[in-house]
């Protein structure tokens, strides 16, 4: 089947209420068992970020933002002035965890946007249900079926942070709590991880005047055949590494064992996230593509912490794809990590730096430790 060339056109992002410093989280998200935590400082030191933002507002401790609203508001930056909602016959939502768990994420946010009868799609997952959402969103417009669509992500995960959500386990373990007055770390850690937001990109089949990014290639590469679950959320994970959904078991257990908590084995983690997204996933890339480093222009990492910068890199040159760290871009420590939205928030935040030269390359890297996915996409300016 031929194939349209496609257009990124514009780009946008929100990000809600004030940036929130490192001395600011705990106070807004709450301290578990009334105790400061003993990992946030470490876990800080470690990721570098600097600042994050959260749908909480700080006057009153509420959350004043849903998941669908932030990823309405990135649309609605995105599209401004320069396209019409109602040229929007294509839309593709994605998020980590939805306001509900029925109806889908994307038509919700469809429902916010008050726009004409469309077709949407509601995409699920980690941090590569975002590039999943792109690339379903690209093939609509190079296929022909639709001129114009947008692909967002979006993610409120300070809902599933908030200290009160772990106040059933906290008072279940009351015998345990002199021993052990905090949560696991592999709860605690993602507290000071994660932090809430949204970006979209429109994507159109034809080449605007302005500045514009061609889609030249988009990769997704799902390693579950080979790996368990490392990051999960609404479940419990067992000894032998196979998960009891939250379903399974009474709601009182969920509560008492934080089943909505989001969760990772940072063990499995560390040993495993660049040998198979980087490794393995970005050798195939560069042998199916003729994928040259010296060609890359801007390399746009999704890490979650700073603490795999330089493993990163390390795992790129093992496999002689060296790419110089001045050519790398990340909003990492100022906009925090934003799950499947971030990647969306970096493009935005290149796209109108004024920075970019026509025929510059851009590659993006979108790992997932879910059950280890990826995904790889190459853009060029034009």
């Amino acid at each position: 089947m031929s194939t349209k060339p496609v257009f990124i056109t514009h780009t946008g992002c929100f990000l809600p209420n004030l940036p929130v410093d490192n001395e600011q989280m705990e106070s807004l998200l709450g301290q578990v068992a009334d105790r400061p935590s003993r990992s946030r400082r470490l876990v800080l030191r470690s990721n570098q970020i600097k600042t994050r933002y959260y749908a909480i507002d700080p006057s009153t401790g509420q959350s004043n933002y849903t998941n669908a609203e932030l990823c309405a508001e990135a649309i609605k930056n995105a599209l401004g002035n320069e396209v019409p909602l109602a040229a929007v016959s294509s839309l593709a939502a994605a998020t980590s965890i939805a306001d509900q768990l029925m109806p889908g994420h994307g038509v919700m946010v469809h429902g916010l946007l008050g726009s004409p009868p469309c077709e949407v799609a509601s995409l699920g997952g980690i941090c590569v249900s975002g590039m999943s959402a792109f690339k379903y969103a690209w093939l609509n417009v190079a296929a022909g079926l639709h001129e114009t669509a947008v692909a967002a992500a979006s993610e409120a995960a300070s809902y599933s942070m908030r200290a009160a959500n772990f106040s059933a386990e906290i008072s279940t373990r009351v015998a345990a709590l002199e021993a052990q007055p905090e949560l696991a770390f592999e709860k605690d850690f993602l507290r000071w991880m994660l932090s809430d937001g949204a970006g979209a990109c429109v994507l159109q089949s034809r080449q605007p005047q302005a500045l514009a990014l061609r889609v030249e290639w988009l990769e997704l590469l799902s390693y579950a055949g080979q790996m368990p679950t490392c990051m999960y959320a609404g479940a419990r994970k067992e000894q032998e590494g196979s998960l009891t959904g939250w379903q399974a078991v009474s709601s009182d257990t969920a509560q008492a064992e934080s089943f909505m908590s989001v969760k990772q084995d940072v063990k499995l983690l560390n040993e495993n996230i660049v040998r198979y997204t980087v490794e393995e996933a970005l050798a195939s890339v560069v042998c199916k593509h003729d994928l040259k480093a010296e060609d890359i222009d801007y390399f746009l990492p999704h890490y979650s912490s700073d603490f795999f910068r330089q493993r990163l890199d390390a795992g790129m040159k093992k496999v002689g794809f060296v790419v110089d760290q001045e050519r790398w871009f990340t909003n990492l420590a100022s906009k925090g990590n934003t799950g499947s939205a971030s990647i969306f928030i970096m493009l935005d935040e290149l796209f109108r730096s004024g920075r970019l030269r026509k025929g510059e390359k851009i590659l993006c890297y979108v790992p997932e430790s879910g059950r280890f996915s990826v995904a790889y996409m190459l853009l060029q300016v034009v």
